[in-house]
């Protein structure tokens, strides 16, 4: 792999990783149709994860500093209500216990952890099926088609104004499933995530800020999972220089992206990025049985 490669790939992660088009769509439409294969694939592929969720924390870092606050608070809570508990036991009183959940960060936290149990049940499972599904064109193809429609529903939609506060866990479980069903190539996650959000009536600038918040654990497990698939590999010189690049430039471009998508969602503007995803979809599929 070349320097101008890696540039280009991760260019293309950082655009497609957080736009509603799919960087998994379309990475394998681009292995499958011009043999665009990465020396130490896998690496790469890593170092790509890791620009990605260096953007997310960069943009959100007010928010998940506090997320990891109200995190410590709700441990340290939990330790004293147990305390309370034995001790009310043994002691025969009737020490009040401290309220865990009593601000939006922490309901916040609560949420994403239940969204993540989904995505990495359905993300582990179908492990294998994804990586198939990478090496075919028609998967991309069709689960880019599904994702224009997702994106026009979103455009649809009737406005919510939910926040933490306002979400039931079974919405968040529900997103999670949707963002395990999201690491199919060409199905976009936060195409997907985000229209799953606003049908479940979020707030249009909470839905974009659940939907990438979401994504870190689920970005930083499919990064170990691959690091831990790593292996034996010979890692050369050049192959460090590129991945340290690919994830430079997939972090720069994803930041305007991540921008851009709070423009997109605040003026519902997604009927664009539907007409793009069903123009690629029917092109892969089309490649597809030309190939066939």
């Amino acid at each position: 792999m070349s320097l101008i490669q890696a540039i280009f790939l991760g260019f293309v992660q950082g655009v497609t990783e957080f736009l509603p088009v799919s960087s998994s769509g379309h990475l394998a439409i681009l292995q499958n149709i011009f043999g665009m294969e990465t020396d130490g694939g896998l690496l790469f592929d890593v170092m790509l994860h890791v620009g990605t969720l260096f953007t997310v924390c960069l943009v959100y870092r007010k928010d998940i500093w506090k997320m990891i606050r109200e995190t410590i608070f709700m441990i340290r809570d939990v330790i004293y209500n147990l305390k309370t508990f034995f001790k009310n036991k043994r002691f025969d009183e009737a020490l009040r216990y401290r309220r865990v959940v009593h601000n939006n960060y922490r309901k916040f936290v609560l949420l994403v952890i239940v969204s993540t149990i989904p995505t990495g049940i359905i993300g582990y499972v179908g492990r294998e099926l994804i990586s198939f599904a990478s090496t075919t064109l028609i998967v991309p193809g069709v689960c880019l088609f599904l994702t224009g429609l997702l994106l026009i529903l979103a455009d649809i939609c009737e406005e919510g104004t939910k926040i933490p506060r306002d979400i039931g866990y079974s919405n968040a479980f529900l997103i999670g499933i949707a963002q395990g069903l999201a690491t199919l190539p060409g199905l976009s996650r936060s195409g997907t995530t985000i229209t799953a959000c606003l049908l479940s009536g979020f707030d249009k600038r909470f839905a974009v800020k659940y939907s990438f918040i979401m994504s870190i654990p689920a970005i930083l497990g499919a990064a170990i999972l691959e690091l831990g698939s790593i292996g034996q590999e010979t890692i050369s010189a050049s192959m460090v220089t590129n991945c340290i690049v690919g994830a430079l430039v997939a972090a720069a471009v994803g930041y305007v992206c991540i921008k851009t998508m709070l423009v997109v969602v605040r003026r519902k503007k997604f009927k664009g990025f539907a007409t793009y995803c069903f123009a690629v979809g029917i092109v892969a599929i089309a490649a597809h049985f030309m190939n066939f």
